[in-house]
């Protein structure tokens, strides 16, 4: 079905109410019925090194229909009933598949993000009541296992623990050398209350056949946490009716039961899971997962082009850093068969778009998407005119409104006017977005309208603009980062009055952290001191601030908060100009300004510069830059 622009969404949305659609209602059913339809056709395919040649475990639609079930009765005969959760903290692998798809078949199924620290861990384990928990057996270079069986000491209600081998995808010599080099958890019976069973093998034992009744009816099956950067994370709690929509517009607008998929991000984020896994569910595509990291794997930028050869990719999944690192990795395959690149997770730099398609030939299609609301939002129409910088218009089915505050309440913004972007599609499972009741307090307008956190604008041709964040919140390469975190441990620090964490610009995450302190009176710190203060008390590596700026005085609102849009003007200043004197180029960031469309944008002294050395420049970061008057 063609998806070209807003005819073509209203036309399909004229075609029947979305309620009124004949679609699956369970998730088991939608798996049933593709592996029913394309029983022979490749569902999945996973190899845990890079190379082109080197070997690749595929499973149809049929096997994986029966793996899945094998899992589900599996959970069920642990105690797993439909409102117990099952955990997974894996890297990408087949197994990550199963148990995503067999535990929301059983019950409700609960990622984890496996970088986290073993207390961030612990602390989601306790907020969803986990009582399965599937993750590795220990294995070399990675340290997984040691962190969950931490974790899983301080989560009562785990009582079984899944473990999954890496090294059953390994080829001799490596398999053989693996077992003697495999690190060893000290005691780990006394380390948890929890039996440690090997998840394979409680596979086996398994009828290919569900063994207790799918019940058909709508109901809470997924559990993402949001964060998890500091103290208990947020879980957004995700229905059927969501992942089926998710998995609907991907089996509608484009995906087919012919192509292949690359998707090398994470099965812990609805990116890859909803919109790239469901939607291959929903319309009998195959997904390639290469390497347990993904795009952090060892080798994969260096093999990309030579994988996508290799399965005959027609649809890349990729976020804006993955990019960046494709782009220094010459063309060196026949990328012929690719249709679409879809970009999420962050702004995509203008420079970067133009490049990637130059070099390969491949349009980019930008989205958005968000965890509370199951993900899909909108998208740059893939037969259709693509907004560079826009993220498109929104999916059929879902309704976007910006709002903006006044005295008499939520008041819709008129074209191109800034206000709040909010939501309502099938993915809202309005008023109980998360488990917590007391975190959906003041979360909706009019009790239908998600209220996203991101500013926005909609133009008169109906696209959707991102200007900034109302929530605050550091986007890493499409990691979300608290700044509270770094705050309150700068503010621990004895010589610290005030302190506020805000994202830099980063050619390559789009963001990275940084922070601002005011120091005590009489007290003296220096911005290295502070970094290593930092280092030390900030937990997750990935919200160490990269640069402390020490000022005599934080800029504040009137009732005494600190005022992050001049640290993001300051930060914004000493970026590009740093950027600009290393390349050589004359010219500097003269101010930032606050542009009603735009958001924050860069004003340059030209200084004799040359506009072509200065876009080349700038050109890798998302906040734009123009000349000053």
């Amino acid at each position: 079905m063609g998806f070209a622009g807003m005819e073509d969404r209203a036309a399909i949305e004229a075609e029947a109410a979305w309620d009124e659609r004949d679609l699956p209602v369970t998730l088991h059913q939608m798996l049933s019925g593709t592996a029913k339809k394309y029983p022979n056709n490749n569902a999945i395919s996973y190899q845990i090194f890079s190379g082109p040649d080197d070997k690749a475990e595929t499973f149809t639609w049929s096997e994986l229909l029966g793996k899945v079930n094998q899992a589900a009765n599996l959970f069920r005969s642990l105690g797993v009933k439909e409102n117990d959760v099952v955990a997974y903290i894996l890297p990408n692998c087949n197994e990550a598949v199963i148990t995503l798809l067999g535990g929301a078949v059983a019950g409700i199924v609960n990622p984890i993000n496996p970088l986290l620290e073993p207390e961030q861990i612990a602390s989601i384990l306790r907020e969803t009541n986990a009582k399965v928990v599937v993750t590795l057996k220990a294995f070399p270079k990675t340290d997984i296992a040691q962190k969950v069986a931490e974790a899983v000491r301080h989560a009562p209600h785990v009582n079984t623990v899944l473990e999954v081998d890496l090294n059953r995808y390994v080829t001799p010599p490596k398999s053989w050398i693996i077992p003697l080099i495999r690190p060893k958890i000290e005691n780990k019976a006394e380390l948890a209350h929890a039996d440690y069973l090997n998840f394979n093998k409680g596979l086996s034992k398994q009828p290919t056949t569900l063994n207790f009744e799918d019940v058909s009816q709508d109901r809470v099956a997924f559990y993402f946490h949001t964060g998890g950067t500091t103290g208990m994370p947020k879980v957004a709690q995700h229905k059927y009716s969501g992942v089926i929509y998710n998995g609907w517009l991907g089996g509608t607008l484009l995906y087919t039961a012919e192509d292949n998929v690359i998707c090398p991000l994470p099965l812990f984020h609805v990116f890859a899971c909803h919109v790239i896994l469901m939607a291959a569910v929903a319309s009998g595509a195959h997904v390639v997962f290469p390497t347990p990291q993904g795009y952090r794997g060892e080798g994969v930028f260096e093999n990309f082009w030579k994988l996508i050869e290799r399965w005959k990719i027609t649809f890349v999944i990729t976020v804006p850093t993955a990019i960046s690192a494709t782009m220094q990795v010459p063309v060196n395959a026949d990328i012929s068969t690719v249709k679409t690149a879809f970009s999420g997770s962050a702004p995509l730099p203008v420079e970067l778009f133009k490049r990637f398609e130059k070099t390969t030939g491949v349009t980019i299609v930008e989205g958005y998407g968000l965890t509370e609301a199951t993900c899909l939002v909108s998208c740059n129409p893939v037969d259709g005119e693509k907004k560079i910088g826009s993220i498109g218009i929104p999916f059929p089915y879902t309704d976007v409104k910006i709002f903006k505050g006044t005295p008499e309440g939520p008041q819709e913004c008129a074209v191109d006017e800034i206000g709040e972007i909010c939501i309502s599609n099938p993915g809202i499972f309005a008023g109980n977005t998360y488990t917590e009741a007391e975190k959906n307090a003041d979360l909706y307008y009019h009790d239908k309208y998600l209220r996203t956190g991101d500013l926005g604008r909609v133009d008169a041709d109906g696209y959707l603009w991102i200007t900034g964040r109302a929530k605050d919140l550091i986007i890493r390469g499409g990691h979300n980062i608290d700044p509270a975190e770094i705050e309150e441990a700068l503010l621990g620090h004895e010589a610290v009055a005030f302190a506020g964490a805000i994202g830099q610009p980063d050619a390559h995450a789009g963001e990275v952290p940084c922070a601002f302190v005011e120091l005590v009176a009489g007290k003296t710190a220096t911005a290295e001191e502070l970094m290593e203060y930092c280092r030390i008390h900030v937990h997750e590596r990935a919200a160490r601030p990269k640069h402390v700026t020490v000022l005599d005085e934080l800029p504040k609102t009137a009732v005494g908060k600190v005022f992050k849009p001049d640290l993001r003007k300051h930060a914004i200043t000493r970026i590009y100009n740093g950027a600009l004197e290393e390349a050589g180029v004359q010219a500097r960031v003269e101010s930032v300004i606050d542009d009603k469309k735009r958001g924050l944008v860069a004003q340059l002294r030209r200084n004799g510069a040359d506009e072509q050395d200065v876009a080349k420049v700038l050109g890798g970061f998302v906040r734009p830059w123009e000349w000053s008057a």
